[in-house]
């Protein structure tokens, strides 16, 4: 069943000394295991060693303009997201939930837990960062493992299975 589209897929390479916000958009990638390629989530390389469950973060759009309406500046990619959505309600996502998203299948496995590292967005920065975070709360996106890999381009279906 027709969910959404993708939206807009986003990347960011590993950049040293750099977190993996703000991410950049991207016509087209290749959904691995590991995550995007061409994506490198430094906190889930050297915190959570590599955790699978977190090889993706998926935001809607819809939760993006929310944000908007409440004075939040937020850019599809801003928070990290991978695949943002449109057409999909924040809360329609659910842990253990799938979906073919292009070529490629995902698993949701848990809702993001902002964190500080947030405050390098220039719209929050220190003085904002308690805010931001509490602002984000159940609110930061989905992660989710890949049970297929295949490519995934903007404006493909995204298809709960």
């Amino acid at each position: 069943m027709l969910e959404g589209k993708v939206y807009q897929l986003n990347i960011k390479a590993e950049i040293q000394g750099q977190r993996g916000i703000p991410k950049f958009s991207i016509d087209m990638a290749k959904i691995m295991k590991e995550g995007v390629t061409g994506d490198y989530n430094r906190h889930r390389y050297e915190s959570l060693g590599g955790d699978l469950d977190q090889a993706i973060l998926i935001m809607p759009l819809e939760m993006i303009q929310e944000l908007n309406k409440e004075g939040w500046p937020i850019s599809a990619g801003d928070i990290g997201e991978n695949i943002t959505t449109q057409g999909i309600a924040y809360d329609d996502f659910k842990p253990g939930d799938s979906y073919q998203i292009g070529k490629a299948i995902v698993q949701i496995s848990r809702a993001c837990v902002p964190c500080k590292n947030l405050a390098v967005l220039s719209y929050v920065g220190k003085e904002r960062k308690v805010e931001f975070v509490k602002t984000m709360l159940k609110r930061r996106g989905w992660y989710a493992s890949v049970v297929q890999e295949g490519m995934v381009q903007r404006g493909d279906d995204i298809l709960r299975i």
